[in-house]
C-alpha cells in the first residue's frame, strides 16, 4: 500500500515562506523520482518540482525557479518543498507524487493572502 502524507501547508502572507513535507511508505522510496504538483480551483494540476532518486538532479517549473527548493532524505523517506517569496499565484493544493507509476498523496492546502 503506497502512502504519501503531505504536511506543512497553511496560510502565509505574500513574501513569506513555508516548508512542505511528504512522508512516504509502502515502497522503496530511494528507488523513485519524487515530485511536487499543485492545483488551484478551476485549473489543471501542474508540476512544480521533481527530484531524482539520490537528489542529484532537480527540475522546477519556470514560475517557481529561484523561489522553491525540492530536497529529499532517503534515510527518513521524506521529500520536502521549501517555498520562499510566496506569491498570491502560489495558492493551491500541493500534492506529493511518486513517479512511474504515478501515485498521489492527499494534498495540503497552501494559501497566500494578505
Amino acid at each position: 500500500q503506497v502512502q504519501l502524507v503531505e504536511s506543512g501547508g497553511g496560510l502565509v502572507q505574500p513574501g513569506g515562506s513555508l516548508r512542505l513535507s511528504c512522508l512516504a511508505s509502502g515502497f522503496t522510496f530511494s528507488r523513485y523520482t519524487m515530485s511536487w504538483y499543485r492545483q488551484a480551483p478551476g485549473k489543471v494540476r501542474e508540476l512544480v518540482a521533481s527530484i531524482s532518486t539520490t537528489g542529484g538532479s532537480t527540475n522546477y517549473a519556470d514560475s517557481v525557479k529561484g523561489r522553491f527548493t525540492i530536497s529529499r532524505s532517503n534515510a527518513n523517506n521524506t521529500v520536502y518543498l521549501q517555498m520562499n517569496t510566496l506569491k498570491l499565484g502560489d495558492t493551491a493544493v500541493y500534492y506529493c507524487a511518486r513517479n512511474t507509476p504515478r501515485q498521489w498523496g492527499q494534498g495540503t492546502q497552501v494559501t497566500v493572502s494578505s
